[in-house]
């Protein structure tokens, strides 16, 4: 369950995804989706087995992943992926061919590192953009996450629109490749 599935090696160091394993990754994850910075996972109310629960639902989801983000080995960010023909967005979003949804969560820190986040969406939207299949992403963030907002914008992502959804108000935001590309200096 360990096996890393992504990496890459920027200014920061190098940042690697693997599965979460649920059992294993469920303290650890509890502590970040429980933190005050999480509000926007909506999980603060959730014990431990909540998130354990939640993360091995996932596991056995064909249509959602879960991926422990490490940073120079240590685990420091979560990424979700999922097909938002599927989950997520139905009824909501047309999704087309190549679409993939995803989310992701950078850990607390008392030492918070200048750049960090944006290394971390990087490196999410490059290994999203791995597969070939994959041909836009997109991201349904609260409506008042303004945080999120800004970094999207900076890799590429366009509001549709605002769409209501059973938990919240969210900006839906797309970004296809050559969008994200076009904000890390590719000449294409």
């Amino acid at each position: 369950m360990n096996t890393t599935v992504f990496t890459r090696t920027d200014t920061l160091g190098e940042f690697s995804l693997r599965p979460v394993d649920p059992p294993a990754d469920a303290p650890l994850l509890h502590a970040w989706v429980t933190h005050p910075k999480a509000v926007f996972w909506l999980m603060q109310d959730c014990d431990l087995p909540a998130v354990e629960k939640e993360f091995t639902r996932i596991d056995a989801d064909p249509f959602h992943d879960a991926f422990l983000g490490l940073h120079n080995g240590t685990p420091a960010f979560l990424m979700e992926r999922y097909d938002p023909a599927h989950r997520e967005l139905v009824g909501v979003h047309a999704a087309e061919p190549g679409d993939v949804g995803m989310h992701f969560l950078t850990a607390p820190t008392a030492t918070p590192l200048h750049g960090f986040t944006r290394a971390v969406i990087t490196t999410v939207m490059e290994a999203l953009f791995a597969d070939p299949a994959t041909r836009r992403i997109v991201v349904e963030p609260d409506a008042r996450n303004t945080a999120v907002h800004a970094l999207n914008k900076a890799v590429g992502f366009e509001v549709v629109r605002t769409v209501s959804l059973p938990s919240k108000d969210a900006h839906l935001s797309t970004c296809t490749r050559d969008q994200f590309l076009a904000t890390q200096g590719d000449p294409r």
